[in-house]
């Protein structure tokens, strides 16, 4: 695993800062209202914070259409590095028409505020049916990753991009920590080697079972929930963030986990993403990262581990982060903890099946979940979010 002054090596080497310069800043503000403009989407917005602060490393800006292709067919950027979700800026016709490659353009975001610079070195078509087919394995509408790729413009603006100023997170500002600062934290720490942890549901024992797994090997836990755009019927980034302030105020070793927000969107590509999720912690300076059941999953669009066999495609060290693969963890009833078919003896039927989809369902019945889901904690901060009352 390559190593340097930060620890484990970004994804292509360097970490990418495309943050803008007091004088470059400046000078942008000057063309303010001379540049033609483009009005960002939540994912479009995030995406390009993301870039900028070394997020998604080695990228410079929206992917041209070489990169665009090759991650699409192939989960490669053209260098060969691996990459596995396609990173663009989709317009419609009549926005992309008057834009002249080799131009300026400012990006504002879905306020209208000025957030950034693309300079358009490429506009193309692309083929929403071959995206939707290959990265998300299905092109059923009712999919939210296709759904989002059928409903944006056919035509991608492609080059270098800049934001101009790195705003605190209007909701979650203590917790907004960049990959650079990630990586000072770690080193400040001593942690030499430390597992992300992807999510997007409030934590539940089956989470705290694996992530408590995996710290007994590691340094230290990266616990970096996703606070971009999610699905209208995922539980708010606001409630969540209490959630797993409850749970590691109660339950975890101060020392050994750093909470941190991913300002990232969701795609709901499963097994895409699940690689995706992985480059991104990477580039936070994680070393291992867990992948467990249905990663990034949504309905029934993916089998329960294909998230996992993914990183089979690519050869032993190739991407530069460790995946700890982890089984669907429940709540075994005959030794009275959480388990897996790998250390429990019972048989289905006394094994009790946690999910965050299944703790939404019974939120919105009016039922708390049990202590076999949800430490009790949590499932009162969750009950209260939802004003479910807390006793039924």
């Amino acid at each position: 695993m390559s190593q340097h002054l930060d620890g484990i090596l970004p994804h292509g080497g360097h970490l990418i800062n495309r943050i803008a310069t007091p004088q470059e800043k400046q000078e942008f503000l000057a063309q303010a209202n001379f540049l033609p403009r483009v009005q960002l989407d939540e994912r479009a917005f995030s995406d390009l914070v993301m870039i900028a602060i070394g997020g998604f490393s080695p990228l410079h800006g929206f992917m041209e259409k070489p990169d665009y292709e090759q991650v699409v067919t192939d989960m490669r950027l053209i260098n060969g590095l691996p990459w596995s979700i396609p990173v663009t800026l989709s317009v419609a016709e009549a926005v992309a028409e008057p834009l002249k490659e080799g131009s300026w353009v400012r990006l504002d975001d879905p306020n209208g505020r000025f957030v950034g610079v693309l300079e358009l070195t490429q506009k193309y078509r692309y083929n929403k049916a071959h995206e939707a087919v290959n990265v998300y394995r299905t092109d059923d509408i009712k999919h939210p990753g296709v759904e989002v790729v059928y409903n944006q413009g056919s035509i991608n603006l492609a080059g270098p991009v800049w934001l101009l100023e790195r705003d605190p997170h209007p909701q979650f500002p203590k917790y907004q920590i960049d990959p650079i600062e990630s990586r000072r934290m770690f080193k400040e720490k001593g942690w030499k080697t430390i597992v992300g942890f992807q999510t997007r549901n409030p934590i539940h024992r089956a989470h705290e079972y694996i992530q408590k797994a995996a710290m007994e090997t590691v340094d230290g836990l990266f616990l970096h929930p996703l606070v971009g755009a999610t699905k209208d019927d995922d539980i708010p980034a606001d409630v969540r963030m209490r959630c797993y302030e409850i749970i590691l105020e109660h339950y975890y070793p101060k020392d050994r986990v750093i909470l941190a927000i991913n300002p990232s969107a969701m795609r709901y590509a499963g097994p895409r993403e699940a690689i995706f999720h992985a480059i991104v912690r990477k580039n936070y300076g994680c070393t291992h990262f867990i992948v467990g059941r249905d990663h990034a999953g949504v309905g029934d669009y993916y089998g329960t581990y294909d998230a996992q066999y993914i990183f089979d495609e690519f050869e032993p060290g190739e991407m530069g982060i460790v995946p700890m693969m982890f089984e669907h963890a429940f709540y075994c009833k005959i030794t009275g903890g959480m388990a897996t078919t790998k250390t429990s003896p019972s048989t289905p039927e006394q094994r009790i099946h946690l999910s965050g989809t299944k703790v939404r369902e019974m939120l919105r019945r009016g039922e708390l979940p049990p202590p076999e889901f949800s430490r009790p904690e949590v499932a009162a901060e969750l009950a209260r979010a939802m004003r479910v009352p807390t006793e039924v």
